[in-house]
């Protein structure tokens, strides 16, 4: 990259000239909306126009509004057809701007147009007779990278040549570009990749909406940036209809969602939704990190087998039950009479006629007062009678209750688990009797106070499913429910999905409304209760009415080669039939081991740390620890005057920060110290995974602090 390109002063000229317009853009759509901010009242009609014409000019202020992010990161320069060989530029940026006379000022990232920028090569130049890579901060350009491209060159350029050493499998567009912006420091925010997406990543980003695509990527591949550039990609070409059917980005905690979430808004997308899968079900309490007792190992993977669905179908199926005798009420000067033979039939035509069991509540309670009126015999009584004079008695309510129970799914669950007579009645036919004791907890007092583990999300969000909603009073007023509490989404992202159980997938899948989803992750990093080999083994819990399809990143720009020898040595160990990805950053730096008797190890992670920030100045740096050592390891730091952030607590918003293992997967770091990888293994239900995990996070520096002897995978010698 050149710092003295004669080009220099006019191209930041240009940045100059685009920025003047994109501000002269806002200011036109600040005058537009505060026409209108005069214009109250009128017809309802006029009110509605109002305020979707504000919404419209609110929404493209706010994609207007780039913060810090650079505007303009590149140029293309296409061939124009003629035997004079002239060409015509086009700047590249983050979003299309234009100038007073309506001309293209910037292309869109994610127009037709731009698509050369990211995919043109040396065989297939796509037209190109010069690609430029700009090296920008904020408003200021520091330097130009530019590859050539017809007659006389190879069309890749001096980045290709070293990445062609490394024997890779495809050229690296901008390679002094992409360098500069890998080794720039971390902040704890994943930042977006729109100025060096490579070829194999625009691939994905720009593949069709339809079905599911499954992106396998190894650490450092950029996957979860590629994922949430792909959901901006197709809000700007299909924003009818997905502005209106919505987008979904779901993440595996709450960590990980406080990385990712300036991604898109730095991309002009700030209203696709983001969140756990925890989010997606209401009214229910989740046990708190560290504090809550968890699912045992056995429990987790019993909650999150597809079998489970069988489960509450079964349960739901329990509550629905008929009268052992006839109920026999006082009425009037008689009695009034539901026999055991009704009840039987009312109970049974409605587990026929309903698919969801709280919607034929208000039908069985009308088909028991008229059958209680057929069965009177002084005189004409109707269904209301009965029901006006009976409904209130205790009895009649037992009754109810019995035959037809509104429930929650908490509430089902609750009864559930809190029984082991109720677990072996839904559960003997499809689990064994070790499986089914597994799911038992004793009960609350009150359905409202119980914490719900992360593996329960997927069995309420089921329960739901087969329950429906609880109709409210003015909807059982009108025999009536809420058949919609589930949204859908017209495309959902889900990270790390190699970590999702059968009913998890069957969740996610809940909420697509028409199958397009785009899922990533890695299955060398699979670390869940059940996790996968295959992707197969994936999509098949997924809807595919579209089809699906599995694309892989093959190159890893994030981790430095000698970090990445050592982790791979522990991914074949874990997962010997997977290939690791190719990094393009050799490194200097070894992983670095200390060693320490028992008793010194807490010692040992202070001065590590007290070293590795040093090192990294303004860098920041994750104490990686295992779960059970999480507040150990937070409290030996707060007491050597070390101010640090709680991953649970804070995200990665301080320098140093203290990470469980069970939550740094996705995250990256300039300097990352492992603590005793022995006890990793040893805990975690997938220990050499999560192991692997632990080593792939770091962009520059990693350090393994272990009184234990280390696992025979790290133990080997590295090249």
């Amino acid at each position: 990259m050149s710092q003295h390109h004669p080009d220099l002063p006019a191209e930041q000229a240009f940045i100059d000239h685009a920025y003047h317009c994109l501000e002269q853009s806002k200011a036109d759509a600040w005058k537009m909306r505060n026409l209108h901010e005069g214009t109250l009242g009128g017809t309802f009609q006029a009110r509605y126009e109002r305020d979707v014409f504000d919404e419209a000019v609110f929404n493209r202020l706010t994609q207007l509004d780039l913060g810090d992010a650079a505007l303009v990161f590149g140029r293309i320069d296409r061939m124009v057809e003629g035997p004079d060989g002239t060409t015509e530029a086009f700047h590249i940026g983050r979003l299309a701007v234009a100038d007073e006379n309506a001309d293209p000022v910037v292309v869109d990232w994610r127009a037709p147009g731009a698509e050369p920028f990211y995919r043109a090569t040396g065989r297939e130049p796509l037209g190109l007779a010069r690609r430029r890579h700009f090296h920008v901060h904020g408003r200021q350009l520091l330097g130009l990278e530019d590859e050539l491209f017809g007659a006389g060159h190879l069309g890749i350029g001096a980045e290709d040549d070293e990445h062609d050493a490394l024997g890779g499998p495809a050229p690296i567009r901008g390679y002094s570009t992409l360098l500069a912006a890998i080794e720039r420091g971390r902040t704890g925010q994943l930042g977006d990749i729109v100025a060096t997406i490579q070829s194999e990543q625009d691939e994905i980003i720009r593949s069709p909406q339809a079905g599911v695509l499954v992106v396998q990527g190894g650490p450092g591949t950029g996957k979860t940036v590629v994922a949430l550039h792909r959901a901006a990609y197709l809000l700007y070409t299909y924003r009818f209809p997905l502005e209106d059917q919505g987008v979904l980005v779901i993440g595996p905690n709450r960590v990980f969602l406080r990385y990712i979430e300036r991604v898109l808004p730095s991309l002009g997308e700030a209203g696709v939704e983001q969140a756990i899968l925890a989010d997606l079900v209401p009214d229910v309490q989740w046990a708190r990190y560290g504090i809550d007792p968890a699912d045992s190992p056995l429990a987790a993977k019993v909650k999150g087998d597809a079998r489970m669905s069988l489960v509450i179908d079964q349960a739901v199926t329990d509550r629905e039950r008929p009268l052992k005798d006839d109920l026999v009420l006082p009425f009037r000067t008689g009695y009034l009479r539901l026999t055991a033979a009704d009840s039987q039939r009312i109970v049974r035509t409605a587990q026929r006629r309903f698919r969801r069991h709280n919607a034929a509540r208000k039908w069985v309670e009308g088909e028991i007062w008229q059958a209680m009126a057929n069965g009177w015999r002084d005189g004409v009584l109707s269904a209301a009678d009965v029901k006006d004079g009976v409904r209130h008695l205790p009895d009649m309510r037992v009754a109810l209750e019995r035959m037809w129970p509104v429930l929650t799914p908490a509430q089902l669950l609750h009864d559930l688990f809190g029984s082991k007579a109720l677990l072996k009645l839904a559960g003997h036919k499809h689990l064994t009797e070790a499986e089914y004791l597994s799911l038992y907890r004793p009960r609350e007092a009150d359905v409202a106070d119980v914490r719900w583990t992360e593996h329960d999300v997927a069995l309420l969000d089921e329960a739901r499913a087969y329950l429906g909603p609880k109709p409210s009073k003015k909807q059982a007023a009108n025999g009536k429910t809420d058949d919609d509490e589930i949204r859908t989404y017209g495309h959902i992202v889900v990270d790390e999905v190699q970590d999702l159980t059968p009913m998890q997938l069957a969740m996610v899948g809940r909420r697509s409304l028409n199958g397009s989803l785009t899922v990533v992750g890695d299955l060398a990093q699979a670390t869940g209760a059940l996790a996968p080999n295959d992707w197969a083994d994936v999509v098949r819990h997924l809807p595919t009415p579209k089809g699906s399809r599995v694309i892989g990143l093959s190159v890893g720009y994030r981790i430095p080669g000698r970090i990445m020898e050592l982790a791979n040595q522990v991914m074949m160990a874990a997962t010997p039939s997977l290939r690791a990805p190719t990094s393009v950053r050799a490194g200097d730096e070894h992983p670095e081991f200390v060693q320490v008797p028992q008793g010194e190890l807490l010692d040992a992670v202070v001065a590590a740390t007290k070293e590795l920030d040093a090192e990294l100045h303004d860098g920041n740096v994750a104490v990686v620890v295992p779960d059970s050592m999480f507040e150990a390891v937070s409290s030996t730091l707060e007491a050597a005057g070390i101010e640090h952030g709680k991953a649970t607590r804070s995200g990665l918003e301080m320098g140093i920060t203290v990470v469980p293992v069970s939550v740094v997967k996705g995250l990256e770091l300039d300097g990352v110290i492992v603590v005793e990888p022995a006890a990793i293994v040893r805990a975690e239900q997938q220990g050499l995974r999560a192991l692997y995990v632990a080593l792939t996070r770091s962009t520059k520096r990693l350090t393994i602090v272990h009184s234990e002897p280390l696992p025979a995978a790290m133990a080997q010698p590295v090249s």
